[in-house]
């Protein structure tokens, strides 16, 4: 198995001076971005980071992030992106169970990481700033210019990355996404939508989610293609650079569609250079699909459906199906299999409900120090989703309901779990039990249903900003309600269907 990063070798051999990646004023052609790679991966190494180790990654999109990718890459390490969305105790863990040995990140975070005790941290890099106990990567670039690295060799189990998950437990899970995993991911995408070296993707999601990195995001480069890269998502600036810049394709959660559906005159904006979007995470209905194909008259709008511990992009709904099977997520791609099972694992017949399985090359070998959770899921061969849907007679999948206990909130996977823990903290807290309350700008935010010991205030605010102290703004509950007892099932199960009401 090849060293993801040697396709940087390959595509500047052929496309030396092409122009690979762009954001605002700034570009960089293969021949660039490779010399770049290399001297940031000589600099890491003489930092002492090698073969195995994990190196962190907490900044917003630029061009340095897939800098960074490609030389940890490149010296047989693996990166970790970290979501900036998260409180500071967040990243704490997440850098304490990763085993990560560095971090890269930007000025507006490095005050709050130094708070952090992690002692496990042997280098910090700083992008952008100078300040003590950090080093430049400016510096560390400038220099080790000139100097040449040979890629690593790596198996197709050897880690390329670890993407932390909310699941349906309290802590995030690692997942451990290999070289192997990344390759037949971006070849099932280069099959499915045609990817060449003439596509150009605009990156308006986050670097650290699979949207953004992998839908088609680094596919695009693995075909010889270009990136053109958003700081954050803001709908306005990406229908600007659509018609500025001219990208082929784009990535778009259900809260940025529908952002960018709501922009005034948007049906007389020239998208024409589109030729699939890529969404999913919610049921499309028929009016909304009709409301993308208005706005983007030329493209393919290809609802889809996928897990972390896929790579992401496990199926996609193809062209001549965009309506006559909406509400379908399509059918699995190249070296990929699905298959509807019951509790036991077997395969169930077609149309009847059972939990997604998935089997194939890019599914995740398990999760990063976690036996038990792996075994869970990852058994006979099948990666067991938890999701619930059905395929019909065409074998098109029907997501009909997402793990239980988790909420899609823009884009953001938030685990219940992780929310009511930090509830039951709270001296106070009895009980506490957290479903997802519809929201028109975000699709869903946590509501919490909270019961108090005797005698204690019902101080919703107090309660709301314990959470802010240690969650992520976006799973802070945006609802707080105050029950005498929560509603049970005879065995004492809460029974959250009664809560969403």
């Amino acid at each position: 198995m090849s060293n993801f990063a040697t396709i940087l070798d390959h595509n500047t051999g052929r496309y030396p001076d092409k122009v690979v990646l762009s954001q605002g004023s700034r570009s960089l052609t293969n021949r660039e971005l490779l010399a770049r790679v290399d001297a940031l991966a000589s600099g890491l190494a003489e930092l002492g980071i090698g073969r195995g180790d994990v190196v962190g990654l907490l900044l917003y999109n630029h061009l340095e992030f897939l800098e960074a990718v490609f030389a940890v890459n490149r010296i047989g390490a693996a990166f970790l992106p970290l979501n900036y969305r998260l409180s500071p105790e967040e990243w704490r863990y997440i850098l304490e169970h990763s085993g990560a040995v560095a971090l890269l990140t930007e000025p507006e975070f490095q005050s709050a990481v130094d708070a952090l005790p992690l002692p496990g941290l042997k280098q910090r890099l700083l992008l952008g700033g100078s300040v003590s106990g950090w080093t430049s990567y400016e510096d560390l670039v400038d220099t080790n210019f000139g100097r040449a690295v040979t890629p690593a060799s790596v198996g197709a189990d050897d880690l390329q990355r670890l993407m932390y998950t909310s699941g349906t437990t309290s802590r995030p899970k690692g997942v451990q996404i290999t070289h192997g995993n990344l390759a037949w991911k971006n070849l099932g995408h280069l099959v499915e939508f045609g990817i060449t070296a003439q596509d150009v993707t605009l990156v308006c999601g986050p670097l650290y989610h699979v949207g953004g990195f992998d839908l088609p995001g680094v596919g695009t480069l693995h075909a010889g293609g270009s990136l053109i890269v958003l700081r954050k998502f803001d709908a306005a600036e990406v229908v600007d650079t659509i018609e500025r810049e001219r990208p082929t394709n784009i990535w778009l959660a259900p809260s940025m569609m529908n952002a960018i559906l709501q922009l005034p005159g948007i049906l007389e904006r020239d998208t024409s250079s589109i030729r699939f979007i890529i969404g999913g995470g919610e049921k499309m209905p028929v009016p909304l699909v009709e409301k993308i194909l208005a706005a983007f008259p030329k493209a393919w709008f290809s609802d889809a459906y996928g897990l972390t511990e896929t790579v992401s992009g496990d199926t996609f709904n193809d062209p001549g199906h965009m309506l006559a099977k909406v509400g379908s997520v399509g059918r699995p791609v190249v070296h990929l299999e699905v298959r509807i099972v019951d509790e036991a694992g077997a395969p169930l017949p077609t149309g009847e409900l059972g939990e997604i399985a998935l089997r194939g090359p890019k599914v995740s070998i398990g999760y990063w120090r976690d036996e038990a959770a792996t075994a869970k899921a990852f058994r006979d061969g099948w990666f067991h989703t938890g999701d619930v849907g059905r395929l019909d007679e065409d074998g098109y999948l029907y997501v009909e309901d997402r793990k239980k206990d988790m909420i899609v909130s823009g884009g953001e996977n938030i685990a219940t779990p992780e929310v009511e823990r930090v509830l039951y903290e709270h001296p106070d807290v009895v009980e506490a039990a957290v479903v997802g309350m519809g929201h028109p700008r975000w699709g869903e935010v946590p509501q919490a249903f909270v019961v108090l010991r005797p005698g204690a205030a019902r101080d919703r605010d107090a309660l709301v900003a314990f959470c802010r102290e240690r969650l992520a703004k976006f799973k802070v509950p945006a609802d707080l309600v105050f029950l005498d007892e929560l509603p049970r099932t005879p065995s004492g199960k809460v029974l959250k269907r009664n809560l969403r009401g």
